[in-house]
């Protein structure tokens, strides 16, 4: 049976309270995770942002951005991991949909080479 691998994105906040290396600290614990189970992994620190409303008198939070292809199963794992760790105060997780380029009308690449073909008749008549 093949395995399904999926894209997502994870969105954690850690609490304004704490010190730059332990944003560090946090960061790479989740970063490791999430290079030991999936891969095409992205890091984007966001850095220190103002809160939209406090969340238990906490008015500022640490942004990471995480980007992953895994298996369905492993995201499940990591929120978990987000949900018992102390000083991590929101996170989401969301699959995201991979869109295939869209298709252009038959119509509309048989005008383009046929646009195409005049021209270089036309060039190379000139050239003459």
């Amino acid at each position: 049976m093949e395995k399904k691998i999926c894209s997502y994105e994870t969105l954690f906040a850690i609490s304004g309270n704490y010190s730059e290396e332990d944003y560090k600290t946090l960061c790479e614990k989740f970063v490791n995770l999430v290079n030991d189970n999936a891969t095409d992994v992205t890091v984007n620190e966001w850095g220190k942002k103002k809160l939209a409303y406090p969340i238990n008198y906490i008015t500022e939070g640490y942004y990471v951005l995480l980007t992953f292809k895994s298996e369905p199963t492993f995201p499940l794992e990591l929120e978990r991991v987000f949900g018992i760790t102390e000083g991590v105060i929101r996170y989401m997780t969301l699959a995201v949909e991979e869109k295939a380029a869209p298709e252009a009308p038959a119509a509309v690449v048989e005008a383009v080479e046929e646009a195409t073909e005049q021209t270089t008749e036309v060039v190379e008549a000139t050239e003459e």
